[in-house]
């Protein structure tokens, strides 16, 4: 056991008993979604993973606390702090020792995840290489982490922000399989399709499971992203998405928007710009992941001994 880790009750019962569990990352409440929209999303989410026959284990580093599973009142906390920090892979160490609150990203909270001996980790879309990224170098931490942790990680694709075609090539030289649910074609979060090929497709999760434990049993390291589209009633229409984003590029080039402010400052002006419409296309993009994740998840349970 390792004592950095504290279990809420509901998740260290599943672990006892052997239940199936799935990891979610707490930075789509903390800086995903507006309060209080953002607060009962995380309940519904958990709930539907309850109602598909999984434990929900939402992770997040509470006063220096690695939280594996979390309270209806931590979940509000997560919800209400609008200076909530975002702890990346590196952000760890840092935040356990001065005791602060962060909500964790994809990397860390696949980090989290191995350390719990967490196997399926849901979320929405993953991170990648930035456009430009060739000269600024500016490439997201989820990517080294899919290459280090033994992980299935569930999205929709990546975000069309994003230089997909290097975001592919970056996964690629790492070792890490990209499986496309029911599709050959890489998904683009609010887009099915983004116009690049998948070597590989799955069409139920426990194929994923059996690559991932093949994966772990002959001792490759890294996880494998599983890739699912969004659902096609709530795709956004393409050439409209579009427009949209290339006004709001622009914007961020001309106000020095970078790193980390990149995502929220994305997401925030495309709500605005489309009229809420990308926030119902998110909503609907993360629940159709969970049922792919619950799917997964039930199926190692099915394996274990």
């Amino acid at each position: 056991m390792k004592p950095w880790l504290h279990f809420s009750e509901e998740v260290r019962e599943a672990r006892d008993s052997g239940r199936p569990v799935v990891a979610l990352e707490s930075t789509i409440i903390a800086h995903g979604f507006p309060y209080p929209e953002n607060y009962q999303l995380a309940l519904d989410l958990e709930a539907m993973l309850r109602d598909l026959g999984v434990v929900p284990a939402t992770i997040a580093i509470l006063q220096g606390n690695v939280k594996v599973g979390l309270s209806p009142e931590e979940l509000l906390l997560l919800a209400k702090d609008g200076n909530m920090a975002k702890a990346s892979l590196r952000d760890i160490p840092v935040l356990m020792a001065k005791k602060e609150n962060a909500a964790t990203t994809v990397s860390s909270t696949m980090q989290v995840a191995d350390w719990a001996g967490i196997s399926v980790f849901v979320t929405g879309g993953i991170g990648g290489v930035h456009r430009h990224g060739e000269q600024t170098f500016d490439i997201s931490a989820d990517l080294q982490a899919l290459s280090r942790f033994p992980v299935a990680v569930v999205c929709a694709g990546a975000k069309s922000v994003l230089d997909l075609p290097k975001t592919l090539e970056v996964l690629e030289t790492w070792g890490v399989p990209i499986l496309g649910y029911r599709t050959q074609q890489f998904p683009a979060f609010y887009l099915r399709d983004s116009g690049l090929a998948l070597d590989y497709s799955i069409d139920h999760g426990r194929e994923a499971a059996a690559i991932l434990e093949i994966k772990r049993a002959v001792e490759q390291p890294g996880g494998i992203l599983v890739t699912v589209p969004i659902p096609e009633e709530s795709e956004l229409d393409e050439d409209r998405f579009n427009t949209l984003l290339q006004t709001i590029l622009q914007e961020m080039e001309t106000h020095g928007v970078t790193g980390k402010r990149i995502t929220p400052y994305l997401l925030g002006r495309l709500h605005e710009a489309s009229g809420g419409d990308t926030v119902q296309a998110n909503l609907a993009l993360v629940k159709n992941n969970l049922e792919v994740g619950a799917e997964i998840a039930r199926a190692l349970h099915c394996q274990q001994p």
